[in-house]
């Protein structure tokens, strides 16, 4: 899938998630597969780029091209001054998010909020658009609740708007993450735009990858929850749909291996005081599948050091190890 002048490795793309995918998070799922690797969102508010949290948003070094940034808000003149900061900042692609559900997002009328106003949507998007010269993509949602779904609108819109690519997920904003993803709608999108569309929404293994794409028509995929704790599942889901076949699950020892590594990357880039609180929702998602990971995940919240941290994975993991697997 091209988007702009990007022509992706594959269509397999990670999800914005905020306090997920940060630096550390998006260069391992690139490194395992992922094709494309969008940022936390941004605030469309620019007098907040200089807070710490905003600064590490805004860091993209060493990260592999295309190196996408999306953008929260629903003001036209603020989200195309984002747009430009952040793009000299080295964003590649500017993404605007029109899908998060969350009710604080939704309280302020941005993310899938906006897609109650239509005409405004169309504003945002041409001025984001004529800001940048670099390509600009959206992620929606179906719609506002059942009685609403407008995707197919928006789509239209967007790709009159100059939008390049368009990511839907398979849910209303009512719905939050409940119920199952509603894939006809993301092929009636499919089915009304020229421009590429991305599947979102409920793609946990190789298996349901194929099934959403032969069902969607859809030119790619965006993972989301499904890759936390578990980042190879791009690599997963690559090797099936290319061979048919499923690839080898990681041993304890290698998922310990790639656990260790992810936490030395997030101490060096928040630092180790906070490195360590940032690291412990991705050690539960690390362990949740694995035997005694409850009473792992009790001792491990209460680590307060990154030797402490280490350790106490070290000690878990090589429990579940094979002897012999230890002893190599």
């Amino acid at each position: 899938m091209q988007i702009g002048g990007h022509l992706l490795q594959n269509g397999l793309i990670l999800a914005p998630m905020a306090g997920v995918t940060d630096r550390p998070f998006r260069q391992l799922c690139r490194r395992h597969g992922a094709a494309m690797a969008v940022s936390e969102m941004v605030s469309a508010d620019t007098s907040l780029y200089a807070s710490r949290k905003t600064l590490k948003r805004l860091d993209h070094r060493g990260e592999d091209d295309p190196i996408s940034v999306q953008i929260l808000g629903n003001d036209p003149k603020r989200m195309a001054e984002a747009a430009r900061i952040n793009a000299d900042c080295g964003a590649q692609i500017i993404d605007i998010n029109m899908g998060c559900p969350k009710k604080k997002v939704c309280r302020v009328a941005a993310g899938s909020a906006l897609m109650q106003h239509e005409p405004l949507v169309g504003r945002i998007l041409e001025a984001v658009v004529d800001a940048v010269e670099v390509p600009v993509t959206l992620k929606t949602r179906t719609g506002w609740d059942r009685a609403n779904r407008n995707a197919v609108r928006i789509a239209r819109i967007a790709e009159q708007s100059g939008i390049q690519a368009l990511a839907v997920h398979g849910r209303t904003r009512a719905c939050g993450f409940s119920g199952e993803a509603e894939y006809d709608t993301l092929r009636a999108v499919k089915q009304a735009v020229a421009i590429p569309v991305i599947a979102n929404g409920d793609i946990d293994t190789p298996v349901k990858a194929r099934q959403v794409l032969d069902t969607t028509g859809a030119d790619a995929l965006m993972i989301g929850r499904a890759a936390q704790g578990r980042p190879w599942i791009f690599a997963e889901i690559e090797h099936f749909l290319n061979t048919g076949r499923p690839l080898a699950p990681p041993t304890p020892a290698e998922i310990r291996d790639l656990l260790l590594e992810h936490l030395d990357q997030l101490y060096a880039f928040y630092g180790s005081e906070h490195g360590v609180r940032v690291a412990r929702k991705h050690i539960a998602w690390y362990s949740r599948t694995q035997a005694g990971s409850n009473a792992f995940r009790v001792r491990i919240s209460q680590a307060q050091t990154t030797k402490e941290q280490n350790r106490l994975i070290n000690d878990y993991f090589n429990s579940l190890s094979p002897q012999e697997e230890q002893a190599a």
